[in-house]
């Protein structure tokens, strides 16, 4: 089976720090727009854009108001259709976020839901009376919200609580009722048909809900996951909307499955003949370092043996029965420089992050500015946080310990997720060129050395090593090697390289990535080398059959047969 999107290059872009085309200090479609260029050089084919509905912004678009309408920070519907419109004359497909498991508390249907217990949209979302001890009203169950706090928020017009597992302005929908699917089924329909190529379904993995009993976990609010993600019934939902929604328009589907969603559950979310979902982002791969033990990225550590083992327990599971992205990390985790790289070799540490994953049997999902290495943000204080789950986070923690309040805001800085949301760092000039006036939210200071406008002109720039790496991917004579092949580790147990085959059709590939500071050497009897694909040195070091990898060397080249 070949699909499109198996064979595409796509790019992550977060309207609102992405480019600001009207100056008011916010991303926009037209800038979007204006951009598009710059990602056809780039080498990708596929965007997906995180929501711009209509919206209060609780957080950032994820609590949409109106799914039929554009938030006016963001355009119009012209502006949308001119942003298709040019992307496909481009050869570039339109992903867009759909939102699913809520809406904001200032939709129509949850504006009618909390008018009275007998409204025809009450059952839209779900509602429970209070627990009752003695005279006290508590909420239904101990159930804790993702961003903190209780998941229950109690609303005074009818006595009684919703249910809402991230902000309390984000009531979450209860896909128990059909109308919900049918609803949301015709939200799907209206944007495909005005052309979209897909979805990247938000949250899709907290559509069921368990009974409504207390967490065994703590007699206190408790994050308790296995009562809202991956329970059954999500994949009764998901095959209805397959069967009623990708499958009649061909769309493709990406799921974020969070809530530990493992590998068996992947399985059922996204083999092939699944019926419910092309792909699935997971988030296994993300946390193999010790950065929530350490308060400053100098002590950060990879643990590159368990990044290994995870992502090749994805490749080895899916190798035929389904498709993976290759992304490392999106706009809820650090920048991936700071997070899996070492600042001291910036470059060196980008380039071989982005061949190991993006040279792997799956379709990559750049993470904007990641093609220049953008970094996190220097925070200096709790008051330049953004993010409505960090801020949360922050002020329940010191609550509990007042006395801490230094220990508390450097935590929170190590991995908040205000670090992807920082403006992109187009150029040199005021703001980075992401706008001329004061943008919405923070500029990494370090856009003086780390932008677009300066790496397209060096040929020896990360954003030129991505172009390659994509080129390499799409359009030279490896392409079918890269895309198809088989994927085999090689030395996993080995303490800082990260080595994998691929082969397809008499093809063969080495592909070797060194995390370490040190020079590595490694015996290359068993793979010689012929044709070099891509490195990140200007020579490769070779003596008596055995390669001296620098710090943060990679290269990937064509194995010789062997007489």
């Amino acid at each position: 089976m070949k699909k499109w999107w198996m064979e595409s290059v796509g790019y992550q872009i977060y309207i609102k720090s992405f480019f600001d085309a009207n100056n008011d200090g916010i991303g926009d479609l037209n800038g979007i727009t204006e951009k598009l260029e710059y990602l056809h050089l780039l080498g990708v084919n596929l965007i997906w854009i995180t929501p711009f509905y209509d919206s209060p912004m609780d957080d950032n678009g994820y609590d949409v108001r109106d799914y039929f309408s554009i938030a006016k920070e963001y355009g119009s519907m012209d502006d949308f259709k001119k942003l298709l419109k040019k992307a496909h004359q481009l050869g570039i497909k339109v992903i867009l976020d759909f939102v699913l498991n809520h809406t904001s508390d200032e939709h129509a249907w949850f504006m009618e839901s909390r008018k009275s217990v007998d409204n025809p949209y009450r059952d839209y979302y779900i509602w429970q009376k209070p627990k009752m001890i003695g005279n006290q009203m508590k909420e239904p169950t101990n159930w804790g919200s993702f961003f903190g706090g209780s998941a229950w928020k109690f609303d005074p017009i009818t006595n009684e609580y919703y249910m809402k597992i991230f902000s309390d302005k984000m009531p979450d929908l209860n896909w128990n009722n059909p109308k919900v699917l049918d609803s949301m089924v015709d939200v799907g329909k209206w944007w495909l048909d005005l052309g979209i190529d897909g979805f990247r379904i938000d949250a899709v993995s907290h559509l069921d809900r368990a009974p409504f009993e207390d967490s065994t976990f703590s007699k206190d609010i408790v994050l308790d996951w296995f009562k809202f993600s991956n329970l059954p019934k999500t994949h009764v939902y998901l095959n209805q909307m397959y069967e009623k929604l990708f499958k009649p328009y061909d769309a493709f589907a990406i799921g974020e499955v969070g809530g530990q969603a493992g590998i068996e559950q992947a399985i059922k979310y996204a083999r092939f003949g699944s019926n419910e979902l092309s792909m699935v982002f997971n988030f296994d791969h993300n946390w193999h370092n010790n950065i929530h033990d350490i308060l400053d990225l100098k002590d950060l550590k990879v643990d590159v043996v368990g990044l290994k083992k995870t992502l090749n327990r994805w490749q080895e599971t899916f190798k035929d029965i389904g498709w993976l992205p290759l992304n490392w990390l999106n706009h809820d985790q650090p920048r991936l420089v700071s997070h899996y790289g070492n600042i001291n070799y910036h470059s060196a540490s980008a380039k071989m992050l982005a061949t190991i994953m993006y040279m792997s049997r799956g379709t990559p999902f750049i993470y904007q500015g990641e093609e220049i290495g953008m970094t996190n943000y220097p925070f200096k204080d709790p008051s330049e946080f953004n993010d409505i789950s960090t801020i949360t986070g922050y002020k329940n923690w010191i609550k509990s310990e007042p006395d801490k309040k230094d220990y508390i805001f450097k935590k929170m800085a190590m991995t908040s997720r205000d670090h992807p949301r920082t403006m992109m760092q187009w150029s040199p000039t005021d703001f980075a060129g992401f706008s001329k006036v004061k943008p919405w939210f923070n500029v990494n200071p370090n856009y003086i050395s780390i932008n677009v406008f300066d790496q397209m002109a060096d040929e020896n720039s990360i954003w030129s090593y991505y172009q390659k790496l994509i080129s390499l991917r799409r359009f030279s004579s490896y392409k079918d090697v890269i895309i198809y092949g088989t994927y085999q580790m090689i030395e996993i147990e080995h303490p800082s390289l990260f080595i994998y085959k691929r082969a397809f059709n008499g093809q063969k590939l080495l592909i070797i990535g060194s995390f370490d500071t040190n020079n590595v050497t490694y015996d290359l009897t068993n793979y010689p080398i012929g044709y070099i694909l891509i490195s990140n040195y200007p020579d490769t070091k070779i003596e008596h059959k055995h390669i001296t990898l620098r710090p943060y060397e990679t290269i990937v080249y064509e194995v010789k047969e062997t007489i």
